[in-house]
């Protein structure tokens, strides 16, 4: 089990995303945050960076791939899984290049998320 001060954060612009993404990880034993834009991931004040960041590619204002490129840029070495809905060839060559965990496509399966983030986090 992930120890409590670790937190699995969730960034999608889909409140029933984030609903059920945070569930999931709940009955999974996870303590997850969910913000609604990277906008409001990076304006977060964090005492500890996430365990492991859930991250939607596609978002209104900056995209994932933008707050991966500035995380990374600041020094950051959070793990990022991308989610996305979209089929985007270019998009998924380039997390893959900037090295995510995992890339999913929704709807995912459940455990092939819950997978990442245990591989991710050495759960």
């Amino acid at each position: 089990m992930v120890s409590p001060q670790k937190v699995i954060a969730v960034v999608d612009d889909d409140p029933d995303m984030l609903k059920a993404i945070g569930r999931l990880l709940a009955a999974h034993g996870f303590r997850s945050e969910a913000f609604a834009s990277a906008e409001a991931f990076l304006n977060r004040n964090w005492a500890r960076e996430p365990a492991c960041l859930v991250l939607d590619i596609h978002l209104a204002g900056m995209s994932g791939i933008d707050l991966q490129r500035r995380l990374k840029a600041s020094g950051s070495r959070v793990p990022i899984i991308f989610i996305t809905a979209i089929e985007d060839e270019a998009a998924r060559g380039e997390a893959i290049n900037a090295g995510c965990v995992a890339y999913l496509r929704k709807p995912f399966m459940a455990r092939l998320l819950i997978g990442a983030i245990d591989d991710a986090t050495g759960r």
